[in-house]
């Protein structure tokens, strides 16, 4: 898929086995730490990256592909909430991110709900685009439900181009950087078929853990401000989550788009670049961290 020419992708290890693929746009720090969901990848977060940064001139910008996702190193272990969150830990202190705000979208809020609360001190604030509250009990009474409905679908003999048909199809109002981030969660095989960069086996231990592991739990030890943003209808047990994780989350504010599409990042970028900007000011992020000097990222 085509970058952005203002992204520059660098490996980061994490652990000694382990490197993650990270995308970095020139902003000045602390600045902005962006996390996928489940299966994609971090070129679902271009869009927002790129008014966050506005050219380098803003905020600086690293988006991570979780281990077995995208370009990062899929190793036989760690797909789990808490050694997901370990890992964004790790990518922050690495590049001396310094206290950025970090934003994750479903299963990526519940990633960074669990860094706020098992790394303290590590974030300035949290956003949580259609995740974060998500426990896997409340829609499910079995895990063999859960695999039911949630194990990914076999691609086996679809073709990519077959694929980005049927993606163009299902978002015609995304933009094309979209439907080709959307895509990079595919390996184009030689005989022109797809597999999912994410292995089932992997993807299916994640799904696991957020069986095994209840994410609201979690919440009365967040110490940061954070922003929930919720997508789709204002109701039914999705309402509940909503308003139960607000009221345990320390400074919470909710901003709803009804309507709008699970990956928002992807469909209105512009408009939740401008909501994660307001929370920026809200924890003061506008202004350099006390001795940590202005550098850019590239």
């Amino acid at each position: 898929m085509e970058q952005s020419t203002t992204a520059r992708s660098e490996a980061v290890r994490v652990r000694p086995d382990v490197n993650l693929r990270v995308q970095r746009w020139r902003g000045r720090t602390p600045g902005f730490v962006l996390v996928h969901g489940l299966a994609s990848n971090a070129h679902l977060w271009q869009g927002v990256a790129e008014v966050l940064s506005d050219g380098g001139t803003g905020h600086a910008v690293t988006a991570i592909d979780l281990r077995g996702h995208g370009e990062s190193d899929a190793p036989r272990s760690g797909y789990d909430t808490a050694t997901a969150a370990a890992d964004v830990a790790a990518v922050v202190d690495r590049l001396r991110l310094g206290r950025p705000i970090v934003a994750g979208q479903s299963w990526g809020g519940n990633v960074v709900v669990e860094l706020a609360a098992g790394h303290p001190g590590v974030v300035a604030g949290l956003a949580l685009v259609d995740g974060g509250w998500i426990r896997l009990r409340d829609s499910f009474d079995t895990w063999d439900q859960v695999l039911a409905a949630l194990t990914p679908p076999d691609l086996t003999g679809r073709s990519w181009a077959q694929i980005t048909a049927m993606m163009r199809a299902a978002h015609p109002d995304w933009a094309d950087w979209a439907i080709g981030a959307t895509m990079a969660n595919l390996r184009e095989l030689g005989d022109g078929t797809v597999r999912n960069r994410l292995a089932r086996d992997h993807h299916l231990s994640i799904l696991r853990s957020m069986w095994d592991h209840s994410i609201p739990d979690r919440f009365s030890r967040v110490q940061v401000p954070s922003l929930l943003v919720p997508t789709g209808r204002r109701a039914g047990a999705k309402l509940e989550a909503v308003e139960r994780a607000a009221a345990a989350l320390r400074g919470s504010q909710v901003r709803w788009y009804e309507g709008a599409d699970h990956d928002l990042h992807a469909q209105h970028p512009r408009a939740l670049a401008a909501d994660l900007l307001v929370l920026a000011e809200r924890v003061g992020l506008s202004a350099i961290e006390p001795g940590s000097p202005a550098r850019n990222t590239s």
